[in-house]
């Protein structure tokens, strides 16, 4: 028991090393960027184009080429990424070599604990499945905590072009006036629309640059609303009324979830009732007749 304490004691930290590592340099950037701010060279789309490589990249570079990766793959892999906010080019090879030193950092580390001497086999084959898979189950917790972010911060985003697009801004005008005001209390939410606008400053038909955003972030209520807006802008309704039902239909939606959610507490408190509860409560009302009847029965086979 002690082996496996201290076998996911120190799992922990190295992931929490890595981590460190990995948003160093992305900290670093902020303080800076607050610092010492420097007009479009420090933009998100100055990010996004400029690429330095990172403490973690120089670590995992010799062994990001070790797996086989088709262009299929890749692509996934990349969309997974692209979901979980990490889009820098560096990061699938990143990811590529993390599936590669997990595992062997976790088999060097059943080797010096002595964990090996159990069953190598067994510990060995564990070590480096478990590494192997943990990459893929760190970056779906990823994708489902920032879509989390994102769906809960939606109804604040609508709020806000709500009240842009009765002032009188258009739709453009509207995303980027709401993405530099949820900069701070909604940084996923702001790189989604400044991104959408730099399609569209590229060239790219708002439409489409609708339809991205609803890929990239892969959340049903989001798509909902790209279809909704690009239905409103083929047909000439208005958007500010589009944008205001949208947003009462999210609510409602949000208000129905939460009232689901509720009404499965009491299932689900059979569980602990069976388990936990009702043991206790026999042992108390039955305890003093079971040893009484235990004391009679061996009276009378004495």
């Amino acid at each position: 028991m002690l082996i496996v304490i201290s076998f996911l004691a120190t799992f922990g930290l190295l992931v929490s090393a890595g981590l460190l590592l990995f948003y160093r340099d992305t900290v670093m950037d902020r303080l800076q960027a607050i610092v010492e701010p420097r007009g479009d060279s420090s933009s998100l789309f100055g990010r996004l184009l400029q690429r330095r490589p990172t403490s973690l990249e120089s670590i995992v570079k010799p062994f990001q080429n070790v797996l086989p990766r088709s262009v299929a793959e890749a692509s996934i892999v990349q969309k997974r990424l692209i979901r979980a906010g990490y889009r820098d080019a560096s990061a699938i090879n990143i990811f590529y070599g993390a599936k590669v030193l997990v595992p062997i950092s976790l088999s060097v580390f059943a080797t010096v604990t002595g964990a090996y001497q159990m069953s190598p086999f067994f510990v060995y084959t564990v070590a480096a499945g478990l590494g192997f898979m943990v990459p893929d189950f760190w970056l779906g917790n990823r994708i489902k905590s920032r879509q989390l972010k994102v769906r809960l911060g939606l109804p604040e985003a609508l709020d806000l072009m709500v009240i842009c697009t009765e002032a009188g801004l258009g739709m453009d005008q509207a995303m980027s006036r709401v993405s530099e005001e949820l900069k701070l209390s909604q940084p996923e939410i702001h790189d989604e629309l400044v991104l959408v606008g730099l399609e569209q400053k590229a060239g790219r038909p708002r439409d489409e640059a609708l339809k991205n955003l609803a890929d990239r972030t892969d959340i049903d209520s989001v798509r909902a609303l790209t279809t909704t807006l690009i239905q409103s802008d083929t047909f000439g309704t208005s958007v500010a009324k589009t944008l205001r039902v949208y947003s009462d239909t999210l609510r409602t939606q949000r208000r129905q979830q939460a009232e689901e959610i509720a009404a499965k507490t009491t299932v689900k408190l059979v569980f602990p009732l069976v388990l936990f509860i009702f043991p206790s409560i026999f042992v108390v009302a039955l305890g003093p007749s079971a040893i009484t009847m235990m004391e009679g029965f061996g009276r009378m086979f004495q």
